[in-house]
């Protein structure tokens, strides 16, 4: 399960003029920027600062690498911006969107936009209104004509090939309404025709290479292993033409719920797939295919964790390095030819690199630095000369303040899994930058989504700072079933939701208490989708633990959730519904079942349209906490799907979170007042619990 818009908030900052004068902006630098370590020093930041969208977020090189386009919020929407490589200066909007706003990248981090070859148009998806039926988009950068290429309801429509030998046309999954597995279209990127390529006859998917064609078939087998064909367009084939490979079920991570997970792309010659493999082995390995025996080939592994990444060659398609995250992210070079330039990245400025785009004659790069307590900063990379120029950062106006660094620490469970996570402190409290505050502080612990495509790790966070900011420490944990630790720590997951992974999470609670980290009578714990569930479980089957919880979007009845994911494979992960006993065990890992036994407050927030965790779901447990008599809060946004993806959703519902942690861990707030003017807001229950919520609602 995947968490959107409130949940990808390591980008969330700024819009492109500032929110102040330079000078006043000068002025706090310098005032929180003195060496200090008492609060005092520390001024309150505005959340309009601090959680405003993003200046540059997602930026990309043109294939002939003149212009630089990425997203930025335009009066308060996300909308497409380009500049020239060499004049950042005269960036101008080139799509002016008033509601929904483009997405530079997916719910998983990836990249979803992409120019065309002509270097002269944009591509992109649109979901409007949060129910994830995308469609495509097409924009003229130097005219701002913008077209939405699949203009039909109810349909969820994704870009699934597209490569230089057919440049004005694409391949592209359709999923129409009442569908679950996805026929294949041709798209015209000029005309908007479409013509049907592959009707889906079985629960398929399907690859296709750069030149437009689909090569290979995949599903997954009644044991519950990956089995994976080429393609066949014979009559009585079904799609499916000569079996490949298979990978059996105890080979086969608990997270792979869609068959093409684990894919990378096909190579130039289309002869080989490249893969992340953990067949005989518990480390996800990158590997090739050969798609006419079946043959691997070990390219790369490591002892300690999942192949994290990879890049590749803008035109020749060969991966040439590929990345590691224990602690955090490493790269490893393959070819020869980019050793050099990784060396070279590496001395351009400190942290976790990240190569963004490339130009087609790969002279240019865009590079992405990140570090856990400055600004994530993007480079322009020249081959010739190895050299980098500073392009920008994605928050000019955090750029300078004295930020808290994440600490890293390894706690071993019971059963010999390693959590990796993180502390991040005020810091007034860690005067000596150790990881250790003087005295013990409140906590919010943070729960990720997925929970089996996500993990905690290092990363700029608007998130973090905004909590230390307020007075709280933030523990970002991991647990068994995140990602990239390995095939037996993704399986550990298995029956567990509710169960030993919500006790790796309690581990980490009394750990930072054992620690003197956290005060033990301040703890709270916050997350979106699955860690919206942990939220809840933590609320209503541990109740002494946590003094509040935020839950966003989390599923609280398992029963009725279930039908709504594949039950033959999620079944065996979180429970299956079709059997009595399934159905019991289901009851038994659901917060709605526990409610009643909720001590302290919980605040939960909801998107209407949300199409994983519906409504309902938020709805009844908060029925059953207002029965038993629990101070719960729930908002609702009416626009918005699974999670929030609107700045001024956002911002309202940060402004109401930080007065309910206040009144929760004593922590500092500013008053609700015109942060959630322009958002969607309902309060259905609880606003007399958050000061200042009700009388801000009747202006």
């Amino acid at each position: 399960m995947k968490t959107a818009g409130i949940l990808i908030l390591w980008s969330v900052l700024s819009v492109l003029t500032g929110c102040q004068s330079e000078q006043s902006q000068e002025a706090d630098n310098a005032a929180v920027t003195r060496q200090s370590d008492t609060v005092a020093d520390f001024p309150i930041l505005p959340l309009e600062r601090l959680m405003a969208p993003g200046s540059f977020g997602t930026p990309l090189i043109s294939p002939d690498g003149s212009l630089i386009s990425w997203i930025a919020p335009l009066d308060g929407i996300s909308n497409l911006y380009v500049a020239p490589v060499d004049d950042i200066a005269a960036a101008r909007p080139v799509t002016r969107f008033t509601e929904g706003g483009l997405r530079g990248t997916n719910v998983s981090g990836t990249v979803i936009y992409r120019w065309h070859y002509d270097s002269r148009r944009v591509i992109f998806p649109m979901d409007y209104d949060g129910d994830e039926n995308w469609d495509i988009h097409i924009v003229d950068v130097e005219t701002g004509e913008e077209r939405n290429l699949t203009p039909v309801p109810d349909k969820k429509v994704e870009i699934i090939a597209y490569g230089r030998a057919k440049p004005d046309d694409v391949l592209v999954s359709v999923v129409t309404f009442g569908q679950t597995n996805p026929d294949v279209y041709h798209l015209n990127l000029g005309s908007g025709e479409n013509t049907l390529v592959q009707k889906n006859e079985g629960s398929l998917t399907y690859l296709a290479d750069s030149d437009l064609k689909i090569r290979l078939s995949m599903s997954f087998s009644d044991e519950g292993g990956l089995d994976v064909y080429q393609f066949s367009t014979a009559p009585d084939a079904g799609g499916r033409g000569k079996l490949i490979y298979q990978i059996a079920p105890d080979d086969l991570p608990a997270h792979t719920t869609a068959a093409y997970q684990g894919i990378i792309r096909f190579d130039a010659t289309g002869e080989h797939l490249y893969i992340y493999d953990a067949q005989g082995r518990d480390k996800a390995a990158l590997v090739t295919v050969d798609l006419e025996t079946g043959e691997l080939n070990l390219l790369a592994e490591d002892d300690r964790v999942d192949i994290g990444g990879v890049i590749y060659h803008p035109t020749k398609a060969t991966v040439q390095a590929y990345a590691t995250n224990w602690i955090e992210t490493e790269w490893t070079a393959i070819d020869p030819e980019i050793s050099a330039d990784l060396e070279a990245l590496a001395q351009i400025k400190d942290g976790e690199l990240s190569v963004l785009s490339r130009s087609e004659d790969d002279n240019k790069w865009i590079v992405q630095y990140m570090s856990s307590d400055e600004p994530v900063s993007f480079y322009l990379y020249d081959r010739e000369s190895k050299s980098g120029q500073f392009l920008f950062t994605s928050t000019p106006q955090l750029e300078g303040l004295k930020l808290s660094r994440m600490h890293p620490y390894v706690l071993t469970t019971d059963d010999g899994f390693d959590l990796v996570s993180y502390i991040t402190l005020p810091p007034w409290t860690d005067p000596d930058d150790d990881g250790r505050p003087d005295q013990p502080v409140p906590i919010v612990v943070y729960v990720h989504g997925g929970p089996s495509d996500e993990r905690a790790q290092v990363g700029f966070g608007a998130l973090v700072h905004w909590l230390a900011n307020r007075g709280y420490g933030f523990l970002y944990v991991n647990f068994r079933g995140s990602a990239g630790f390995g095939k037996a720590y993704m399986n550990a997951q298995k029956m567990e939701w509710g169960g030993k992974m919500h006790q790796d999470v309690l581990d980490q609670v009394q750990w930072a208490i054992d620690e003197g980290i956290a005060d033990p009578d301040k703890v709270a714990i916050l997350g979106g989708s699955y860690g919206g569930y942990e939220a809840l479980v933590g609320m209503t089957m541990t109740p002494d633990v946590f003094a509040c919880g935020i839950a966003i979007v989390g599923p609280s009845n398992l029963e009725i959730f279930m039908p709504h994911w594949d039950e033959d494979r999620m079944g065996k992960i979180i429970g299956d519904p079709r059997t009595k006993e399934g159905r019991a065990f289901l009851r038994s890992r659901s917060p709605i079942n526990f409610a009643q036994n909720t001590k302290n407050p919980v605040l939960i927030g909801q998107g209407a349209r949300d199409s994983r965790v519906p409504l309902e779901q938020s709805d009844t447990v908060v029925e059953k906490m207002q029965q038993a008599g629990v101070e719960v809060t729930y908002i609702v946004y009416p626009d918005e799907g699974h999670g929030f993806a609107k700045p001024a959703n956002n911002m309202s519902f940060y402004a109401i979170t930080e007065v309910f942690l206040g009144q929760c861990l004593g922590g500092r707030y500013e008053p609700i007042d015109v942060q959630i003017e322009g958002s969607s807001v309902q309060v259905p229950v609880g606003g007399e619990h958050i000061p200042g919520l009700k009388q801000a609602l009747a202006k």
